[in-house]
């Protein structure tokens, strides 16, 4: 997507064909800096970090996580250490252990000589298939934002989005943006009500930017102000990513994705959640039981960071000193509450049916 006029993938190979570039993420806003990845441990802080963050994306980084390790130190235990140094990174996403599975399925029967260029052009390709597979999501969801204009009489169409699920949190197309992309492309008009999604703020400082960016209409909300916008009509449908989906439909995704669709639910606004296929994980069937939710620093709610009048980026602390701080990263959505699974093979209920009726192969 766009930046500055200027097409960007979110992960890219350098110049030298070894080395991994990607944007920090951890720098937006207010700065749009490169850096670059020499080394698999370099690779799981990004990942840990938060310098590359969203499901899709971070199995891209895990995969040429792996290749730097490979160019590295491709024997059997060069391997295994990079597999486990990676998965330890994050523990809620599937698309990491569904990356570095294929990873290592791929390369431990492979003479040690021969990982590093098989890990490359795997990692690339990984890359590859999520954009495809992003922009087939968009596609399905366009659907429903052409559906939406023509019940609106052609006026706008509102979104409602929670976090990032934009082209930040993926490859490219991003997973609930890619229809919103798509949309604006078409010439349909859109605007998206962008929460804001403390504590990080991934709404307010990517998915704002990224739209902005791109020209597409949007106004970033407090995320206590989805119930009230859908009480009084103005919006029109919610498109959330995930970063685990079970085998029947429930949704893990950022904290007070739950309470949005608590929202549209009462208020009969449509709950749609856009994902990729390596996000689903068909070993579970209760998300609220079964998906770990990883709890993150508390610093995350005690402190917000932001540009002064003159420029500086400065830290704050805005809790009293002493208080308590819980970080609960993610919660569940229950399938019962989604109006549809947007994946890139179409629209799916979200239940065991259908998955199971678009994915016939995870019988």
């Amino acid at each position: 997507m766009l930046v500055d006029g200027v097409a960007h993938r979110t992960i890219w190979l350098a110049p030298d064909g070894r080395d991994v570039e990607i944007i920090d993420q951890t720098r937006l806003p207010h700065d749009f800096v490169i850096l670059r990845l020499e080394t698999v441990e370099a690779a799981a802080h990004a990942i840990r970090s938060m310098q590359v963050r969203g499901a899709p994306l971070i199995g891209a980084a895990a995969g040429y996580g792996m290749a730097l390790a490979m160019r590295a130190g491709p024997s059997d235990g060069g391997l295994q250490g990079a597999y486990d140094l990676l998965m330890a990174t994050r523990p809620t996403a599937v698309n990491l252990r569904w990356a570095l599975d294929d990873m290592q399925r791929l390369l431990a029967p492979l003479a040690p000589d021969a990982r590093a260029d098989a890990a490359y052009a795997r990692a690339a390709e990984i890359c590859d298939e999520d954009v495809a597979i992003n922009r087939g999501i968009g596609g399905h969801g366009l659907d429903l934002i052409r559906a939406a204009q023509d019940r609106n009489n052609g006026a706008t169409v509102n979104i409602l989005t929670h976090c990032n699920a934009g082209w930040l949190a993926t490859v490219d197309w991003g997973t609930a943006t890619a229809p919103i992309y798509l949309a604006h492309e078409a010439g349909i008009p859109v605007h998206v009500w962008v929460d804001e999604t403390r504590p990080r703020n991934q709404g307010a400082s990517l998915t704002a930017w990224e739209l902005g960016h791109h020209g597409v209409p949007h106004t970033v909300i407090a995320d206590n102000t989805g119930g009230h916008l859908m009480q009084h009509g103005m919006v029109d449908l919610c498109f959330t990513g995930t970063d685990r989906t079970t085998a029947t439909g429930d949704v893990c995704n950022k904290i007070g994705t739950y309470l949005k669709a608590l929202a549209a639910h009462d208020n009969d606004v449509p709950f749609y959640v856009c994902l990729p296929s390596p996000t689903i994980d068909w070993t579970l069937d209760d998300g609220v039981a079964q998906i770990p939710i990883e709890q993150r620093d508390g610093a995350e709610v005690s402190e917000m960071t932001g540009r002064t009048a003159d420029g500086r980026i400065e830290t704050v602390t805005i809790t009293p000193d002493g208080s308590p701080v819980a970080n609960y990263a993610f919660d569940v959505t229950p399938a019962r509450l989604v109006s549809g699974l947007v994946t890139e093979r179409g629209i799916a209920d979200a239940s065991h049916e259908g998955l199971r009726a678009l994915f016939p192969e995870q019988e």
